[in-house]
């Protein structure tokens, strides 16, 4: 119980949101459906789902098998990035970047455990990666999902209204991850490329619950198919069960329900009610800023019924996801993933400057294209 009171006190995001959350509904006191409505059950139990099959993957010893694979075939540590980011950027489009960074992330540590791979490098620019990636398609992400619905374009139409933003996005992290990847041959320590057997049924158990979780989730049953996985776990399973990350569950729940209540407040309303969102420029900063303070996704729901433009509105949360690591969730996943030493200020240090750079090129390109 001390060993979890003390890693319990090391969240601070936890801690910090919950903390929040708590303020929020003893001064702004609200009926129990809209907490329930904060909350994001849905998004909670599919990232549950989500972990367990990935657990599940990780623990039938296919991503050190498949990392040695990879490793063995890489000549130089810039194209062995390079094709780790082209990768990332690519399942985030089709299986969201959630999933692309439990699936890259973990593979990424086993690399690095084999060889002279950079770690906390390649999961910053993956973090990057599934920003930019899941930015092209209406699946890729929550935020790209609620503006796709809410707005009913065509799948095809809303990918050629983001095109623009996504080329610029993934041709800025394609360079840096050729200018900040070291020069040099990848260099394997044999030692560590051996003596990890594959468990195939686990591993083709834990893959076909990975594909059903992302069906049920992109049609709405995300909670009935983590059930389906929870239940089964619990009684055959249930180690594996205690060694998923709850308290990253817990953060994501404090988020949703602390960034969920500010959002609402009426004062906050008001203020979005005063700004000309009608401006695209106006829209833009505003959905950048606001995604740097609550994140990309309530950002998105805060803004809707304000902003007169859908897809310029998608624009604007989707550069948002880069900055701060709360712009967007997947750099918090990332992180989580990766429990490297710094990694948060690592990954500032990366991502507010790029940013910085990317903001005002993906607007240029997305006024003069579109």
């Amino acid at each position: 119980m001390r060993a979890w009171i003390i890693r319990l006190g090391q969240e601070r995001l936890l801690i910090g949101f919950g903390l929040l959350a708590i303020v929020l509904a003893i001064a702004d006191p609200h009926a129990w459906n809209d907490h329930q409505r904060w909350l994001q059950l849905p998004t909670l139990a599919g990232l549950l789902g989500l972990m367990i099959c990935i657990q599940g993957i990780r623990e039938s010893g296919l991503v050190q098998h498949a990392a040695g694979a990879l490793v063995e075939r890489a000549h130089s540590l810039r194209g062995l990035g390079l094709l780790l980011v082209s990768v990332t950027a690519v399942l985030s489009m089709v299986l969201t970047n959630d999933v692309s960074l439990f699936l890259m992330v973990p593979l990424t540590l086993a690399i690095g455990g084999m060889s002279n791979l950079p770690i906390m490098r390649m999961v910053i620019l993956e973090a990057l990666a599934v920003n930019a990636g899941s930015t092209l398609s209406p699946i890729g992400n929550p935020q790209n999902l609620l503006l796709w619905q809410y707005d009913h374009l065509p799948f095809l139409g809303f990918v050629r209204a983001l095109l623009p933003t996504f080329a610029t996005m993934f041709v800025l992290v394609a360079l840096l991850t050729l200018l900040w990847m070291p020069r040099g041959r990848v260099v394997l320590h044999a030692q560590d490329i051996d003596g990890h057997p594959v468990s195939t049924s686990q591993a083709l158990l834990s893959i076909g619950a990975l594909v059903s979780m992302v069906l049920m989730m992109e049609h709405g049953h995300a909670v009935l198919s983590a059930g389906l996985l929870l239940v089964p776990l619990a009684l055959l399973d249930w180690r594996l069960l205690a060694r998923l990350d709850w308290l990253l569950l817990l953060t994501f729940a404090a988020i949703f329900l602390g960034l969920g209540h500010f959002a609402e407040l009426v004062p906050v309303q008001h203020a979005l009610d005063r700004l000309s969102l009608e401006q695209p420029l106006t829209l833009y900063l505003t959905g950048i800023l606001t995604s740097q303070v609550i994140s990309n996704v309530p950002a998105t729901v805060l803004l809707l019924r304000h902003a007169p433009d859908a897809t310029a509105l998608a624009v604007a949360v989707n550069v948002g996801g880069f900055g701060i690591a709360i712009g967007s969730l997947a750099n918090l996943i990332a992180l989580r993933l990766a429990k490297q030493p710094h990694g948060m200020r690592q990954l500032h240090a990366v991502s507010i400057p790029f940013l910085l750079v990317c903001a005002p090129l993906v607007y240029l390109v997305w006024r003069w294209l579109g």
